[in-house]
């Protein structure tokens, strides 16, 4: 049994940490519900990190598109308009002027805005604008990614193809001397949440630069290896110092300007929009609703700052796992109480999840919630297993005792760990019964078919005791003892061991016509009183048995002493009167009784007639 347990914990530790490496690996099938966690802690740590002041938005908000209705018309407004903005923070001397709007046509209505708004940026070298990538199939239709080397900053690899197009969206509308273009294709998980921002993109040897970090080489920021980043989030969705686009427009145009003429100064200046209307916007974990430039200015910020997040080492997650399994499968083995081990796994988990919030802390994104929950998974698994073993060792013992013990008693020792030890004193009624004339039918058997009758005929009336509610007590060489009332309550139990007897009596006849002629003198004695007993467990520590003692246990046993040749069952005074009327009882005097100075009537109970 042990062996096999053992068995099933190496089996059921392995089967577990088999999926969870399929599923750290390949199937992710819980990926997004850790990230969603790993979402909740990264947000409610965002709200208590200040955002970059140095850099600004400057935003195409709902009340810029309705003030600017009188200056500019409906959105999207000439390109001229665009130019009065750049021209006007960049005599402020910002640190870059970063554009969040496609130009990607040009205005073919009015192409002297387009010309105004290309004169306005020409002269200065530190105006961005964002592209985006196309669907790589249609790369060969695209332009040379050499020739356009410097417009996007690409990163030539040593192996990179000169000849290698890329289509990319590209904007029209200016010049291509103003080109100074990065992507911002957005990057989103599975679940549809955007946690990275693109870093470089690789084309045919190429390496092409996101707009935050196209912007960054420029200003000299050490950028992070690899090809994405994990935003570092600080704020809410309004993080960055806002300017409406409207206000500073109407600002430029006064005779008398009202707003600070510093108020750019060396700061980096997104322009794009955030009004809900123009719908520019994605799904991060900090809100549903994120505009795509404060998407953008929290990747600037992160590069700027280097509040990246660095993703935890890849086997940990793995190791996590295999440590916690195996924990678990060792104090199962051990027999660990399974409460105990649920809860310290309570506490692991719990402290898992503390150790992912602090690690957030240190810039480190390490989820921890799918190793915890294949420990569950294990855990779970082991304990139905013991579960189950509990439940067949159960009715294995109820199987088992339940051959020698009323059920009732047995119930009571599994539901209740076990009878007992400290006597209690019951009203009870005892029943002995004893074989008459089996001397002379031993006379002609075999010992084995001598114990084979006594079994046979003990079953017979152990099943009639039990069916009437009663505790078989013990056998005395040939002879049975019962009791009712006890360990179970039983208010009835006089009435009870008196059907019992009655029944008994029948199933003798029964058994005597079985045996045939060698069985004629095959009789039984059955005594019955009722009174006061102590009933409990005794015995020593090694061996106890639940059983009665006391007078009325003696007095039984003495009346059924009795009955050889006066009736087959004779019951005392007591029994008589609580059984009241459903018995007809027949008086069979008085009789001396050792132990005892007072006679004790005796009487033969019989059915009442219908």
């Amino acid at each position: 049994m042990q062996n096999a347990r053992h068995r099933f914990l190496l089996l059921l530790a392995v089967a577990v940490l088999a999926v969870a490496a399929a599923e750290l690996h390949w199937l992710h099938a819980t990926e997004a519900l850790s990230n969603r966690v790993m979402d909740a802690f990264e947000r409610h740590q965002a709200l208590g990190r200040q955002a970059d002041p140095g850099i600004v938005i400057v935003a195409i908000d709902e009340a810029s598109l309705a003030g600017m209705v009188e200056y500019a018309g409906r959105w999207p407004w000439p390109r001229s308009v665009h130019g009065e903005i750049v021209q006007a923070i960049a005599a402020q001397k910002p640190a870059a002027i970063v554009f969040d709007i496609m130009f990607a046509e040009p205005d073919f209505f009015n192409p002297d805005y387009d010309t105004m708004f290309n004169d306005a940026v020409r002269p200065l070298h530190n105006v961005y604008f964002p592209t985006a990538r196309h669907d790589p199939h249609g790369d060969a239709y695209g332009m040379p990614i050499a020739a356009l080397e410097n417009a996007l900053g690409a990163v030539r690899g040593p192996r990179a193809d000169r000849d290698a197009r890329i289509d990319i969206l590209r904007p029209l509308a200016l010049t291509p001397d103003n080109w100074r273009l990065g992507l911002i294709n957005f990057l989103q998980d599975d679940d549809g949440i955007g946690r990275r921002y693109s870093l470089y993109t690789p084309a045919y040897g190429w390496r092409i630069p996101s707009l935050p970090v196209r912007v960054g080489v420029d200003l000299g920021w050490d950028i992070p290896d690899g090809d994405d980043m994990l935003i570092g989030w600080r704020g809410g969705v309004d993080a960055h110092p806002h300017v409406s686009y409207g206000d500073l427009y109407v600002d430029i145009n006064k005779e008398h300007r009202t707003r600070p003429a510093d108020e750019f100064r060396d700061k980096i200046v997104l322009i794009g929009a955030t009004a809900t209307g123009l719908h520019d916007v994605r799904v991060t974990p900090i809100s549903n609703a994120h505009p795509g430039v404060e998407i953008l200015a929290a990747a600037i910020d992160s590069l700027k700052n280097r509040t990246w997040l660095v993703p935890a080492p890849r086997w940990l997650p793995m190791a996590v796992t295999t440590v916690l399994v195996l924990l678990l499968a060792t104090a199962f083995g051990r027999r660990v109480n399974t409460f105990a081990t649920g809860s310290l796994l309570a506490a692991v988990t719990l402290a898992a999840m503390g150790a992912s919030y602090f690690a957030l802390t240190l810039r480190t994104w390490m989820p921890v919630l799918t190793p915890v929950l294949f420990a569950w998974v294990f855990f779970v698994g082991a304990s139905l297993r013991d579960i189950l073993d509990e439940r067949r060792s159960r009715e294995t013992a109820i199987r088992e005792f339940g051959r020698f013990v009323n059920p009732h008693v047995v119930r009571e020792l599994i539901a209740q760990g076990g009878l007992s030890r400290q006597g209690e004193s019951r009203n009870v009624t005892l029943l002995f019964s004893d074989i008459r004339g089996f001397t002379t039918l031993s006379e002609t058997r075999t010992p084995q078919e001598i114990v084979d009758l006594l079994n046979r005929y003990f079953t017979k009336q152990v099943a009639v005791i039990f069916r009437h509610g009663g505790t078989l007590d013990k056998f005395i060489g040939d002879a049975i003892m019962a009791v009712w009332g006890a360990p179970v309550d039983d208010p009835d139990h006089a009435r009870h061991a008196v059907a019992a007897a009655l029944e008994m009596a029948d199933t003798l006849l029964e058994f005597r016509r079985e045996l045939g002629e060698p069985g004629a003198g095959f009789d039984v004695g059955i005594g019955i009183h009722s009174g006061p007993a102590v009933v409990g467990l005794i015995g020593s520590d090694a061996r106890r048995e639940y059983t009665a003692i006391g007078d009325t246990v003696n007095l039984a046993s003495r009346i059924e002493g009795l009955t050889k040749g006066v009736a087959r069952i004779l019951v005392s005074e007591d029994t008589r009167r609580l059984c009241g009327d459903a018995f007809e009882f027949t008086d069979r005097g008085a009789y001396k009784v050792k132990g005892r100075t007072q006679e004790v009537r005796l009487y033969e109970p019989g059915r009442k007639a219908t």
